[in-house]
């Protein structure tokens, strides 16, 4: 069975919105689970948060950076092509429930997966604020579907082309200390959700962070994914991706990811002088 793609647009450099007929895929899908990929029969699986569905029409709807060789052949596809295979939901959905006031961090890329947990979290009858950050206007995107699914939107550039000039932090931070805040969710680069975390951690605000950046294989058997949270092993994409941020520890994470960086780095280097010889 081939998943027909309905639509695809580039939302700013190097990043696209897809939709593509999967009903199976959309039918059980919730908040904060994901799907994985393959652009090719014989090709890598590749992990990617569920963006929105419309369960009704059994529409899925994903948006990726073209970085890596899956990614980038993703954006070769065009409207009426199928993919070979996608396989979801996956994952732990986000626990969404009526909580009282919830803030949704979301850092460049990260708007994506937010988008559909801020959706949930307004319709369970919260009062949601959502954050967006990325370095200039070029990579803020769904500006005008995040404004309709939360009570109010925040934009911050790095440059200060759109919105306030700094950093999401210093948003969330004005806004903890002007009302209560009961809950605070945190998508994007792990220094940003590591911030957002020492910034609720003693202002007692429970603090949820995806680890959706760090997924390989989406089953558990890689261990690619693995991460300390409270002292205890946890996988990403079988035990969350979301976990209690207050307990995760980053320093590993993020010292883990650098060396996956570095190694990719030299494989390229090392692919690039191949094709020299």
């Amino acid at each position: 069975m081939g998943y027909k793609i309905l639509s695809k647009i580039e939302l700013c450099p190097n990043q696209y919105e897809m939709t593509i007929l999967a009903p199976y895929v959309v039918r059980n899908a919730q908040a904060g689970q994901f799907i994985i990929f393959r652009a090719e029969e014989n090709g890598e699986r590749v992990p990617l948060t569920i963006a929105d569905v419309n369960k009704a029409a059994g529409i899925l709807t994903i948006v990726f950076m073209a970085v890596g060789h899956s990614t980038q052949k993703l954006a070769e596809f065009n409207v009426g092509d199928e993919l070979p295979d996608i396989a979801g939901p996956l994952g732990q959905p986000t626990g969404i429930r009526n909580c009282g006031t919830v803030v949704c961090v979301a850092g460049g890329y990260g708007a994506a997966p937010c988008y559909l947990i801020t959706k949930a979290f307004k319709e369970a009858g919260n009062k949601v604020y959502m954050i967006m950050g990325a370095r200039n206007k070029n990579l803020i995107f769904w500006q005008d579907k995040m404004e309709k699914v939360c009570d109010k939107l925040y934009i911050t550039t790095d440059d200060g082309s759109l919105g306030e000039k700094g950093f999401v932090t210093q948003v969330l931070d004005r806004i903890v200390s002007q009302e209560p805040v009961d809950h605070v969710l945190a998508i994007g680069p792990m220094p940003m959700m590591r911030a957002v975390a020492d910034l609720t951690r003693n202002k007692n605000i429970y603090t949820e962070a995806s680890m959706n950046p760090i997924m390989v294989d989406g089953t558990g058997m890689c261990g690619a994914c693995r991460l300390t949270v409270g002292g205890e092993t946890k996988f990403a994409c079988v035990d969350g991706p979301e976990f209690n941020a207050h307990l995760i520890d980053f320093d590993e994470v993020i010292n883990r990811t650098k060396i996956y960086k570095d190694i990719e780095k030299k494989r390229s280097e090392n692919c690039n002088l191949m094709k020299l010889v």
